[in-house]
């Protein structure tokens, strides 16, 4: 299995931390050396091991701030289609 390359570009805030230390974070974050994206995980104290978490686009991003809002959101989706 190839190995993960990731780089925290930049410490957005800590959402919370467990009693071992290890904190829950959103962050921007490279992952193999592409474009940051914006990641919510929990992360050791050294940041060297991490949890399972979700990556966002800038434009997912910024859907998640206008539904957290209580914004409107327009969407191409054909609710007619759905199950």
């Amino acid at each position: 299995m190839a190995e993960l390359k990731f780089d925290i570009t930049q410490t957005i805030g800590v959402l919370s931390e467990n009693a071992k230390g290890w904190t829950k974070e959103l962050n921007l974050v490279s992952w193999n050396e592409r474009e940051p994206k914006y990641d919510i995980r929990e992360w050791s104290p050294d940041h060297t091991r991490m949890g399972k978490g979700v990556t966002l686009t800038n434009e997912e991003f910024d859907i998640l701030k206008k539904l957290i809002n209580g914004e409107e959101i327009e969407d191409d989706i054909d609710e007619d289609k759905i199950l």
